[in-house]
């Protein structure tokens, strides 16, 4: 570190009780986002973070250069057929943002998407949205709804340009271009329109940024004549919509971490009552598809009542029930797979599932079928060892096809069609990556490292083959939270990390969803530890068999990854030369305490609930990164990166303990950005600048900044 100072953040205590137990917090002052006071120590923060990092500045241009040169910037993604349109977007090359376009269909007939080629002009082009027109005179933009009604006529759009994930809804008709005098302030993400266009469905968030209330919206009135649909008003549940791909059912769902319930409108009255499938129970989710099997209607839902890894039933869509004991069994539950998600089509199934901690896609032809008992399931197969398979975009009721999306650590994003009939594949488009890449210079690999309790951990790797030593310097990335996968995928940013030497690695720790229901469970609430101790035993074990040292390797991860970061950083500080902490999530019980936080009561069933609790309290103070920092260890340099409009981790935690951490001696950074949201800034070129950034302080860590 430099021999000037780091700006010191004064003292002011504040006191907190609960359950007998005060706590002193000397930076809790800080929260107060429109002080003067405050937004010039973040504004010295940033200062004192970019002079400590002055060293790195070219490296970081040559970086960003890197990964622009890998790049093709003017390209278009493969057109997807909705109704008489191929939908796609393009990039231009300079522009910071995507176009949103469609080209006309040749024939009702036509199923093959066109070959655009970048540059070329495509016959009967029609641009629908350019985010780089609409993100004039503003620092940050984001699209939050995009859905085109069915006949084509119509565009719901919304933007948000704060950062703070409050969009305002527009109407554009999509004959003459213009917009309509349609205008809703403040809706939450995913609008949508009724099958027959007429009508908008959307969302609205409480004062703690929660989708509450979902609205119709009639296209051409004014918004205060807009019709609540439903109103939640249990705080630990939110409200989504959609439509069916059949069109026949508007769904509303209700759902917090752990249950759900969902609500049918019919597709051709969408100003109908909305109808409950099943009440909702504790801990039981399930989701719902509307599907036609042997020409009769069924809704396929996918449950965990008594099935911690999902059970596939069908009920016809006529019935009234209370739960799975009066439906048929489609897919019976097992130990080995988690099922996921299932989607319905006209002549198909196709259901996503993991097995052995790989996504999984099985297709079921409908054909022939005349009750959901007969169902067969043929599952697509790849050849590596490690890969990301899932459903991509299939809008259409009557496909032939199924698009899917597929990567590895190796294999750039790749978009393939599905002929259902005969089970071949065709590749579409593969992630141009510039600059001779060429996927056998890297190896990809599963390790697994052995937790404290004996549990065996996944470990994905990947290096590049003639740069890469042993033991040498290793990122280690972690996540653990929400049941969410962090599976093996490309990146071509990474590229400059790979080609320096560095290997990359996964641990794929307790929390996430990487082998079924039962690694969530064992990773949450009053198992969170485990998410920890699993990444440090990853550590471990990656030194153990040689790949590096501790001296060697930094740890990254973000949101609830960076209270990964936070608690490791706490608990095994000597394991690690550096950690990469993004908008992390470091003051879990200040923020979990307080029910008036943006997303406070949702998130108790995460974390559970330290108010009412004593001994959920207890066990979130012993791991809280910020409540921990510790005085007897020496800490390895950390970065923490955060934005000033974050709604979902409050720039205030990471502000809060870099604080802490420099009290102990600790090299800790803050990097703030003043415009920006959870997402980091927005704008391709931003973004990459962003990651040139993160980059180079992880090569400066491990002394490759030459």
């Amino acid at each position: 570190m430099p021999d000037f100072s780091a700006p010191t953040a004064p003292q002011r205590p504040t006191e907190r009780t609960h359950h007998g137990d005060t706590v002193i917090d000397n930076y809790e002052w800080l929260r107060q986002k429109d002080s003067p006071e405050v937004l010039a120590h973040l504004e010295a923060e940033n200062a004192y973070t970019e002079a400590v990092n002055a060293s790195l500045a070219p490296l970081r241009q040559t970086i960003f250069e890197e990964i622009k040169g890998r790049t093709l910037e003017t390209d278009l993604s493969v057109p997807v057929r909705e109704g008489n349109w191929w939908y796609y977007s393009r990039s231009v090359e300079g522009k910071e943002y995507g176009l949103h376009c469609r080209a006309p269909i040749a024939d009702a007939s036509d199923w093959t998407p066109p070959a655009l080629e970048p540059g070329v002009d495509v016959p009967g082009e029609q641009v629908l949205l350019d985010g780089n027109v609409e993100a004039e005179g503003h620092d940050f933009f984001s699209l939050g709804s995009f859905d085109v009604s069915r006949n084509g006529e119509l565009l719901a759009w919304a933007v948000d340009t704060e950062g703070d994930e409050r969009f305002t809804l527009r109407v554009r008709n999509l004959v003459t271009g213009e917009d309509l005098a349609d205008e809703i302030p403040n809706t939450s993400h995913g609008a949508t329109f009724s099958p027959d266009g007429r009508y908008v469905f959307y969302t609205t968030v409480d004062e703690s940024w929660r989708p509450d209330t979902l609205w119709r919206h009639e296209v051409g009135t004014p918004a205060r004549a807009d019709v609540v649909v439903l109103t939640e008003p249990d705080e630990r549940f939110w409200v989504g919509v959609g439509v069916t791909r059949s069109a026949k059912y508007i769904v509303v769902v209700v759902s917090s971490s752990v249950t759900s319930e969902w609500y049918v409108i019919p597709g051709d009255d969408a100003t109908t009552e909305p109808r409950l499938l099943w009440a909702r129970r504790d801990d039981v989710e399930y989701s719902v598809e509307h599907a036609v099997i042997g020409g009769e209607d069924w809704f396929l839902v996918l449950h965990n009542d008594s099935a911690p890894n999902f059970e596939l039933v069908a009920v016809r869509t006529d019935a009234v029930g209370t739960g799975p004991q009066d439906a048929l069994v489609v897919r019976a539950p097992s130990d080995e797979v988690r099922l996921e998600d299932v989607e319905a089509f006209a002549g198909h199934l196709v259901l996503s599932y993991r097995r052995a901690g790989l996504s999984q896609l099985g297709i079921v032809p409908l054909d022939g079928v005349e009750s959901p008992a007969e169902l067969a399931v043929t599952e697509v197969d790849f050849d590596e060892p490690l890969y990301t398979v899932g459903s991509s975009s299939n809008p259409e009721w009557t496909q032939p096809t199924v698009r899917l999306s597929y990567g590895s650590l190796v294999t750039p994003a790749t978009v393939y069609d599905l002929d259902v009939r005969t089970h071949t594949l065709s590749q579409l488009k593969q992630q141009p990556v510039l600059g001779g890449y060429d996927p056998t210079d890297y190896e990809q690999k599963r390790e697994w490292a052995t937790a404290d309790d004996g549990t065996q951990v996944p470990i994905s790797l990947v290096w590049r083959k003639d740069t890469a030593s042993r033991p040498g310097p290793l990122e280690l990335y972690g996540y653990g939270s929400y049941e969410a996968s962090m599976d093996p995928a490309f990146s071509v940013a990474r590229l400059s990390l790979l080609d320096r030497g560095v290997t990359f690695a996964i641990a794929h720790v307790r929390g996430g969803g990487e082998l079924g229901r039962s690694w969530y469970e064992n990773g949450k609430t009053l198992s969170k530890k485990n998410t920890f101790t699993d990444f440090v035993a990853c550590a471990r074990h990656l030194v153990a068999e040689g790949y590096t040292t501790p001296e060697r390797m930094v740890a990254e991860g973000g949101s609830a990854g960076g209270l990964l970061m936070g608690a490791v950083a706490n608990l095994a500080p000597e394991h690690f030369a550096g950690i990469l902490a993004a908008v992390p999530f470091v003051d879990p019980l200040t923020s979990i305490l307080d029910p008036d936080l943006p997303l406070t009561v949702i998130e108790w069933d995460e974390w559970g609930n330290p108010l009412e609790n004593p001994e959920v309290y207890s066990y979130m103070k012993s791991y809280s990164p910020y409540e921990n920092v510790r005085e007897d260890v020496t800490y390895p340099p950390i970065l923490a990166v955060t934005s000033l409009n974050d709604t979902r981790v409050l720039y205030v935690e990471p502000a809060k303990w870099v604080a802490r951490l420099r009290e102990v001696g600790a090299p800790a950074l803050l990097k703030i950005e003043m415009s920006a949201g959870h997402g980091g800034v927005s704008g391709r070129y931003n973004a990459w600048h962003e990651r040139a950034y993160e980059l180079a302080w992880i090569l400066g860590v491990f002394g490759l900044a030459e």
